[in-house]
């Protein structure tokens, strides 16, 4: 008996921390450093986009650390998608004020972005002076695989946590189908979480004031203007304020305001600035660094990056103090419940696309197999499994090459 009432008080402690992530800011300083060091290294290392980044924070934080719970982490997740702005530096910011609190929320955020920005500012000063990007196709050639693996491995376990009835199986399958035909990925979202909260609402002595959902605010138009530094900062503000969906959609959003209504880039500069924003660490979204670096240099480039990443910050402080009163409301709830599987069928399109892009070989093929098995089989770290893809991609064009 003693020693299963060890066995039960120990049980309980471990879950403890899951129960109630919302406290996690009590571990106050302790937490700062490890957010600060686990941030950087993935803004050095999460090659591969948002979904790229999703998965690797969910093998980290959720199955490793188990920072928090995989139904927090879900919650986190929808919350990111449902607001404008980088849905992967909005689940960083989210996670680092679960962790932290307000410091948390800010370092986690910073972090997290701040790899990405130097990094995108060194090749967009390599740009400037030489009319050119290094290569970095061998370097791709190998992470590509391996992300693929990654977010598969992440889509299982928060898709055995997200579908808890056979409706919600039922709309993750036709969010998936709706993505694959084009439906915009905020529509998306807004209809399957629709679905799960009206469902919900017609369990007898429920009230349409437990649903407390407020619209996404309205894009907003750009006027033509001469260049100057305060119109950068508008600008990017604005794209920051505005921008849903992936570096493709913000892509349509550059041109538009950029190249067609102002005149400030070309085609190509504008193509060139997306290309490096995709391919390196970190957020896409630093895609702006790359632009404001072309257009004022320096001072630029930090005003563009300002711009385009205070939004999500300012958004996240704003809508993560409500999210467990959110959860509390069976409606609301509901609704939560129905954006989390249709985040994850968004995750599901995307990974279809990249993996047509990314198996492109044997080797490709190889690549992804074997990450996982490391990842489900031998528990590998992810991070150093994309570390492995770049080297095993650098060796095997060279290879190629006859070098």
């Amino acid at each position: 008996m003693p020693g299963l009432l060890r066995k039960d008080l120990q049980v309980m402690s471990e879950e403890i921390p899951r129960e109630i992530p919302t406290q996690a800011s009590s571990s106050g300083n302790h937490s700062i450093p490890e957010l600060a060091i686990f941030f950087l290294r993935l803004g050095l290392t999460a090659f591969g986009g948002p979904a790229a980044h999703i998965a690797i924070m969910e093998d980290e934080l959720v199955r490793r650390r188990q920072w928090l719970s995989r139904d927090k982490f879900l919650d986190l997740l929808g919350a990111s998608n449902l607001i404008p702005g980088p849905s992967s530096s909005e689940l960083a910011i989210h996670i680092g004020y679960l962790r932290a609190g307000w410091p948390g929320l800010l370092v986690a955020g910073s972090c997290f972005i701040l790899p990405a920005t130097i990094i995108v500012g060194v090749l967009a000063w390599f740009y400037v002076r030489f009319g050119a990007l290094p290569a970095v196709s061998a370097v791709l050639y190998g992470v590509k695989p391996v992300v693929i693996a990654v977010i598969l491995q992440a889509l299982w376990g928060l898709g055995r946590t997200a579908v808890k009835s056979a409706f919600l199986a039922m709309a993750g399958a036709a969010s998936v189908l709706l993505a694959f035909l084009g439906v915009h990925p905020l529509l998306l979202l807004v209809m399957a979480g629709c679905a799960a909260g009206l469902r919900q609402l017609r369990t007898p002595r429920l009230s349409l004031s437990e649903f407390t959902f407020s619209a996404a605010p309205a894009t907003l138009a750009g006027t033509a203007s001469a260049f100057s530094f305060t119109s950068l900062f508008f600008v990017f503000l604005k794209l920051g304020a505005v921008v849903f969906g992936s570096g493709y959609v913000l892509l349509a959003f550059l041109r538009a305001d950029l190249v067609v209504h102002r005149g400030w880039l070309r085609d190509t500069q504008l193509l060139d600035a997306v290309a490096v924003g995709q391919v390196t660490p970190g957020p896409v979204f630093t895609t702006a660094t790359f632009i404001g670096y072309l257009l004022g240099g320096t001072r630029g480039a930090a005003l563009a990056t300002f711009g385009i990443f205070l939004p999500a910050f300012l958004l996240v402080a704003v809508s993560g103090p409500l999210l467990p009163h959110i959860r509390k409301s069976k409606i609301s709830g509901a609704f939560l419940d129905g954006v989390n599987v249709a985040s994850l069928a968004l995750m599901a399109a995307v990974t279809w696309q990249l993996g047509r892009a990314s198996l492109v070989d044997v080797t490709t093929v190889l690549l992804a197999v074997a990450s996982l098995v490391a990842l489900w089989r031998l528990r590998w770290n992810s991070a150093w499994l994309v570390l492995m893809g770049a080297l095993a991609g650098v060796l095997a064009r060279a290879f190629e090459r006859g070098l």
